[in-house]
């Protein structure tokens, strides 16, 4: 990866009083107990191989790593860097991958953000062209064969057909607002699923939120009228009559064109004396890219404006969608979703968050990708994609702000939502899927919710929600 041009400074000067009595930012939570590295040892060779390899160890150095970089200190980011080079390998084991793509996040914001400007000009021209990682497009199979690699998203979808099926019994026609980041690929097994539930299977109009997700991964390389075209084909092979629809919406503005489009539709289809028709609003790990910053109304132009002051008094724009989500009165709104907390104003936070929580992928990755594989390279990238943003951007263009489930569940009671308890049908048929996967693999109870998880780490959290 990154090989400095220019000669390091002795090491122990700065490296080793971090190490020996390490000074906590404010915001930063000591460890329960010192981390084998941290001992005040000089690196050597040895060293670098073995206890400075240590998990605790290498997000203690990312951690000060961010630090120095924050407040300008260049010889000190440098010897850190220095470092981790050695140690965070791109092709090592899952933890130094795993440090590796922090490490490259790291530089990307010392140079992005103006910071440590000399850094850039410490790497050689081949060590920058390490930092910028493709995400790859794929086609549909490619994609499907994707998802299907891991329970990350399955899990999710098998969850919330589930609930869909349950909700909208008896009802002719089923609107589907599909707020997905995996392009749709949830709504064929959900197609299969109500063609062998009903003689006369109803009507599915299914709505997307336009081309606005893109640039973030998993990217699709066709538009969304071609695979609308194609869901529309494949519903007519099982018999079913769909229609197929894309909103241009963006989650920028809380998807307000989208909701607006909702609320005409449905003055319109009752004015026309419509068939029972279910609104199904299925939220599959794309409300955490609304921006979190809050709204004031501005009285001249009857409109909400960004406040970056984040004052008590202020709606937050997630919570405005919610509340207009809730005025469509739907029939059942699924909401899925990573359960971790990336949104701190504070690097270090969110670094420290981002680090205990994306570990889970690389980790379950050398359980089923080889080293080398195509494969490993694209999910590994993707990943790199979201360290890269959690960790590099700031303002607007940090759009991954996930939020736990705790979080989520009480901005849905705000808005005056209920959560429905996930039945023994939906679980049986989780249970099942995860049987398909690696042993790791994992599934609670929390509420009326249920939690997939890896080796007893939460993950992803499935929920379902009435209007109250």
């Amino acid at each position: 990866m990154m090989q400095f041009t220019h000669p390091l400074p002795p090491f122990h000067q700065n490296i080793r009083p971090l190490f020996s009595n390490p000074t906590m930012n404010q915001n930063q939570v000591p460890s329960s107990k010192p981390s084998p590295c941290l001992t005040g040892l000089i690196p050597t060779p040895k060293a670098l191989s073995s206890s400075f390899r240590d998990t605790n160890c290498m997000e203690q150095l990312l951690v000060h790593c961010a630090n120095a970089i924050e407040t300008n200190d260049v010889t000190l980011a440098q010897q850190i860097l220095w470092v981790l080079n050695n140690i965070a390998l791109p092709d090592g084991d899952s933890n130094q991958r795993l440090a590796s793509s922090f490490l490259r996040a790291l530089t990307v914001r010392a140079a992005k953000s103006g910071s440590c400007k000399m850094l850039e000009a410490m790497m050689g021209e081949e060590s920058r062209s390490h930092l910028a990682i493709g995400t790859h497009k794929f086609s549909v199979i490619e994609l499907a064969n994707f998802v299907d690699l891991t329970p990350w998203h399955r899990f999710g979808f098998t969850a919330a057909n589930t609930a869909i099926l349950e909700a909208c019994e008896g009802f002719s026609v089923i609107h589907i607002v599909d707020l997905s980041l995996t392009h749709c690929m949830q709504i064929p097994s959900l197609i299969d699923a109500i063609a062998s539930r009903h003689e006369v299977p109803p009507l599915i109009k299914l709505t997307v939120a336009g081309d606005n997700f893109r640039d973030i991964p998993p990217v699709l390389d066709l538009s969304f009228d071609e695979l609308g075209a194609k869901l529309v084909n494949f519903a007519r092979s099982r018999n079913v009559t769909m229609e197929f629809r894309v909103v241009h919406s963006s989650y920028t503005d809380g998807f307000a064109s989208l909701i607006e489009h909702l609320k005409v539709q449905h003055l319109v289809y009752a004015s026309e004396g419509g068939a029972s028709e279910a609104l199904v609003i299925n939220c599959h790990m794309m409300l955490h890219y609304i921006p979190d910053e809050t709204l004031t109304h501005d009285m001249d132009t009857n409109s909400y404006v960004y406040d970056y002051g984040y004052h008590s008094s202020t709606l937050s724009l997630r919570s405005l969608f919610l509340k207009e989500l809730r005025s469509l009165n739907p029939t059942i709104v699924v909401l899925v979703d990573e359960d971790a907390d990336l949104t701190s104003k504070n690097l270090v936070c969110r670094l420290r968050s981002a680090f205990n929580y994306l570990w889970i992928p690389y980790d379950t990755m050398d359980t089923f990708l080889p080293r080398g594989s195509k494969q490993r390279q694209w999910y590994e990238a993707d990943i790199f994609w979201k360290i890269e943003n959690v960790i590099a951007h700031e303002g607007l263009q940090r759009v991954e702000r996930v939020e736990p489930k705790s979080m989520w569940e009480q901005r849905m009671r705000t808005a005056n939502f209920h959560g429905v308890t996930i039945s023994e049908d939906s679980v049986s048929e989780v249970k099942a899927m995860l049987d398909e996967h690696a042993a790791g693999w994992g599934l609670k109870k929390e509420d009326e919710h249920i939690v997939l998880t890896w080796k007893g780490h939460n993950v992803v959290f499935a929920s379902a929600w009435l209007p109250a």
